[in-house]
């Protein structure tokens, strides 16, 4: 099969794909996997070479990115765990001040969802918003989607969270066959955050106009909400602020410098070999195991590894999947016939992958599934669109990353974690959550687009 037929038989299995997930609940890595075998059949891929095919795109997600993959998780349970995560949010809050609590939210949550799990990290963290929105008397509910936003943004952005770095290793190692380029991905992750945050900040000061929670409005919830200092008191003595920071920073710092030396035509071994990602990441690893050795919880760090690992392994398996269904589009013509119409998608550019990241991120729910997935549908696409280089690639992440964020409703879990920790009503999280992460993935993509035409 070819042309606009293949097309429309992709399209056709996007869609089962979709529905599948979404509508008969089948687990992604299963309808992700069982529609790329039957698009390889319709695609007319020799049946004996199938398998090799499927094979082939599976094995290359876990040889290049798996290890990150858990090294960026492990970070960020022992961080959660040791008390660190809660000092890096304590010392934004000191930077803003408390009479700023929906900034402080803002930013604290943009900082922690690095390395942590928006779920976890809203969890994390609301009991700071509950203490500030009580101390300071500002709107509970304008806190409340400051701090989601902050936390989804980066979530969506930026390594080590894993769906950023597995979408960024499709596209660089499937779309352009080169190293993937973590650097890049994390600066124009923090550059593309600046309008979102903004829009964040002015949509939550907004929204907490018009929006009251349960309490705000007269309800008796029957809950104890301790001060911010009993809070900050109930984890002991918290770790040092640099020891709290060093695991996302030095690993940005390691691979930055082995980045700038390799430009620059003078690369130093041992620097190149800590700059590697893997390697990197690692070192972050071995410096978030201080904190929890100084809260003398070396004895938990055995189960917290089986946890990250647990957690870790759906993420791995769906990344995978996505490396496979990227593989059987680069094995069948659909990537001839784009390339023969590239005219058409090239004007499309960065929307195309927004738009189907968008698509998928509002069909089934799970950002992570979106981003992986659609990496790996436009991974053999990349030159045609016009985004076949490695600044540009970065890029894709990001637009990606904003698709996957528009929009959270009903069938994301995260949806329910804001609504119901915020302590809001199921239309309330419509009006908050719903609609500002429509607004907050909209701005996402026009400050990708500004950086686009820098470049």
């Amino acid at each position: 099969m070819t042309g606009i037929a293949l097309v429309i038989s992709f399209v056709i299995a996007i869609a089962l794909m979709i529905i599948a997930i979404s509508k008969f609940k089948i687990h992604p890595f299963l309808s992700i996997m069982a529609v790329s075998l039957l698009f390889a059949i319709v695609a007319g891929i020799p049946i004996t070479d199938i398998p090799g095919v499927i094979g082939t795109g599976f094995s290359n997600t876990f040889k290049s990115i798996g290890i990150v993959i858990i090294f960026g998780a492990l970070i960020g349970t022992l961080l959660e765990k040791s008390g660190a995560a809660l000092k890096m949010a304590d010392l934004v809050v000191k930077l803003v001040g408390k009479k700023n609590p929906e900034l402080a939210m803002l930013i604290m949550g943009w900082i922690v969802s690095i390395p942590v799990f928006c779920d976890s990290g809203f969890v994390i963290l609301n009991p700071i918003r509950k203490a500030l929105v009580r101390r300071t008397g500002k709107s509970s509910v304008a806190c409340t989607i400051a701090l989601s936003m902050g936390l989804y943004i980066s979530h969506c952005f930026i390594p080590p969270t894993p769906g950023p770095i597995a979408a960024a290793n499709t596209l660089y190692e499937q779309g352009l066959n080169q190293e993937t380029n973590l650097l890049f991905v994390i600066i124009l992750g923090i550059i593309c955050s600046i309008l979102p945050l903004i829009a964040s900040y002015a949509f939550a000061k907004f929204i907490g106009k018009k929006v009251k929670d349960r309490e705000e409005a007269g309800e008796d919830t029957g809950e104890v909400v301790r001060s911010y200092e009993e809070l900050v008191a109930s984890y002991g003595k918290l770790p040092n602020g640099w020891l709290s920071f060093a695991p996302i920073v030095v690993p940005i710092l390691l691979m930055a410098l082995a980045s700038a030396l390799q430009m620059a035509g003078t690369p130093v071994p041992i620097l190149a070999f800590l700059g590697t990602p893997i390697i990197a990441i690692g070192v972050g690893v071995l410096l978030a195991i201080i904190p929890l050795s100084k809260q003398n919880m070396m004895k938990d760090f055995y189960e917290l590894t089986n946890e990250t690992l647990k957690v870790a392994g759906p993420i791995l398996f769906i990344t995978a999947a996505g490396g496979v269904l990227g593989n059987v589009i680069a094995s069948s013509t659909l990537v001839d016939f784009i390339k023969e119409n590239s005219a058409v998608l090239s004007s499309l550019g960065l929307l195309f992958p927004f738009l189907l990241s968008a698509i998928l991120k509002t069909a089934q729910g799970s950002s992570t599934v979106a981003i992986t997935t659609t990496a790996g549908i436009i991974a053999p696409m990349m030159t045609a669109l016009g985004l076949g280089t490695p600044m540009l690639a970065a890029l894709t992440v990001i637009a990606i990353g904003a698709g996957a964020m528009t929009v959270s409703h009903a069938n994301d879990s995260y949806f329910w974690v804001v609504t119901n920790f915020g302590n809001m009503k199921v239309e309330d999280g419509y009006k908050t959550q719903t609609l500002g992460t429509l607004v907050v993935g909209i701005a996402a993509i026009i400050n990708a687009y500004i950086v686009y035409l820098f470049m």
